[in-house]
């Protein structure tokens, strides 16, 4: 399924498409990941992407990050087919957040040379040099995420929902033209889950953030302000398009297998089991 038109050029890429998979599927073994995806994610989209465990999610997320490779099909990132392109121009325009990088940040690492080190795709500060630009950046988009009271704590004294808010910080360090968030509300409690949705929200509404991608297996999760959404069950695609087309409770059911039904509330969503009549 295609989620969104747009005229390619003369070489075959869309130049207007910040990502764009075109019947892409991924094989581990005897396991297919992906099967027959298309996807094309415009600048000002605004994606989540939802399944339950195990429906290839992360592996998507994975593929428009230029990080594997898929096993059929083709794949462009930021106006350049990813075969044969210099991923290290590539990577650094593309933000990320998730829990595997999140493991990787060591836990005395002060937060602003947590955010820093985006600059350079590195995980602890060393011998390089940074600007008193990259240091100003750093500063105010930690300020922005509303953690400017943590720039000098070490990164392993953060509650979980700080640490979400500075791997946001980070992800967004390099002004990134794509942000790819993998379950970025994870682990968190409702209060924390919310004031991180909020933030969400607001960089959504913000004509100059990139285009973002998040992945997440729970519709409560989807942010205020989100515009698509794709729906993903054993790794093919079961809805892609405008989220208020898209978000439907039969759409759902057969995303997660049984039946549910969808509740919006507003810019927000809720979903329940459909109770069933007994004979």
């Amino acid at each position: 399924m295609t989620a969104a038109v747009d005229l390619p050029h003369a070489d075959g890429v869309s130049h207007d498409a910040v990502v764009r998979l075109d019947h892409v599927s991924v094989r581990r073994g005897s396991a297919m990941l992906l099967r027959d995806v298309s996807w094309t994610i415009g600048p000002a989209d605004r994606w989540v992407v939802l399944g339950a465990n195990g429906a290839g999610k992360t592996t998507l997320l994975q593929v428009a990050a230029g990080t594997i490779r898929p096993t059929e099909g083709a794949v462009a990132l930021l106006g350049e087919p990813l075969d044969g392109a210099d991923l290290d121009d590539l990577l650094p325009r593309i933000g990320w957040a998730s829990a595997a990088l999140a493991d990787r940040l060591p836990s005395d690492e002060r937060v602003v040379d947590v955010v820093l080190t985006a600059s350079y795709a590195t995980v602890r500060r060393g011998v390089e040099r940074y600007d008193a630009v990259d240091e100003t950046r750093a500063l105010d988009l930690l300020a922005q995420l509303g953690c400017r009271a943590l720039v000098e704590r070490p990164f392993g004294t953060l509650s979980e929902g700080e640490r979400k808010r500075v791997q946001l910080a980070r992800a967004l360090m390099t002004d990134p033209e794509l942000l790819l968030l993998d379950e970025p509300a994870a682990g968190l409690d409702l209060g924390a889950r919310e004031a991180l949705l909020r933030t969400l929200s607001r960089l959504a509404a913000d004509p100059s953030a990139p285009a973002m991608v998040l992945v997440s297996h729970h519709v409560e999760e989807v942010p205020a302000g989100f515009t698509h959404a794709l729906l993903l069950r054993a790794g093919e695609v079961v809805a892609a398009g405008p989220l208020a087309q898209v978000m439907r409770s039969a759409n759902l059911s057969a995303c997660f297998g049984l039946p549910l039904r969808l509740h919006r509330h507003g810019d927000r969503y809720t979903a329940k089991a459909a109770l069933l009549r007994l004979p």
